[in-house]
């Protein structure tokens, strides 16, 4: 496996990434939230790009993987930041940006910025506004007072160590909020979704595609397949989707 390559961020935040040269437009990954760019989805989708020719960009934001800072202190707005200082250094022209859960967030966050620069939006179990409608509406009275003190510890269902779920995120989190207001996505979105995915149900896939104006919006949902979304064949499916949009 190859060292990383490193850019630093104009917030002065250095983030790791991967970047295999090829024709555009580029694809670009964004992981979940607590993911880094060295799991399943991410790797195979640099297999495919290599294969195809295509473009393609990897990376970690801050406080996750090989990128520097401490996850604790990061929030929403930080790791769009290290998003689109990735995607308007790194690459040229307009991308087609893949968000996995939180990146679906990063993404519709960074087209929101500059849409220009977005050829298409696949989202693999997207979860916008998580932290608001997922963490604070789901917390208990118990749970809403110990994120006060500064922050509340939920189980994993992906790892031994709990999730650490900071005042700090959720705060930040409401300043980044995508369905309260239009949402304006002028490239062609393809949303792909698990009907057993117990983190980000369906519901929010059904949420998004409502709420956002698009020329070209289509949901896929795969029956049984979960939030993770990386059987094989859930990941043939990401990269025929990515075909579809490239050759179309």
């Amino acid at each position: 496996m190859s060292n990383p390559s490193f850019l630093t961020t104009p917030q002065n935040r250095r983030i790791a990434y991967h970047q295999t040269p090829g024709a555009g437009p580029g694809v670009v990954f964004l992981g979940g939230f607590k993911s880094d760019m060295e799991g399943t989805k991410a790797l195979h989708l640099e297999e495919w790009a290599r294969a195809r020719g295509a473009a393609f960009l990897r990376f970690d934001y801050s406080g996750h993987g090989s990128s520097s800072g401490d996850f604790l202190e990061g929030a929403i707005g930080d790791w769009f930041e290290d998003a689109l200082a990735a995607i308007t250094t790194l690459t040229s022209g307009p991308q087609i940006l893949v968000g996995s859960s939180m990146g679906g967030w990063i993404s519709l966050l960074v087209a929101r910025v500059v849409p220009e620069r977005v050829a298409g939006f696949v989202g693999i179990a997207a979860a916008p506004d998580f932290t608001e409608d997922s963490m604070w509406d789901g917390f208990t009275p118990a749970q809403r007072r110990e994120l006060a003190g500064g922050q509340v510890v939920l189980p994993s269902e992906y790892s031994d160590e709990p999730y650490i779920i900071t005042k700090r995120l959720v705060e930040e989190g409401r300043d980044r909020l995508v369905l309260r207001e239009p949402l304006e996505l002028p490239f062609p979105v393809r949303l792909l979704q698990g009907t057993a995915d117990v983190d980000v149900p369906p519901s929010v896939a059904l949420r998004l595609m409502d709420h956002a104006t698009s020329p070209d919006l289509r949901l896929t949902l795969v029956k049984d397949a979960d939030h993770r979304f990386s059987t094989p064949d859930c990941l043939d499916l990401v990269t025929q989707t990515l075909e579809v949009l490239l050759d179309g």
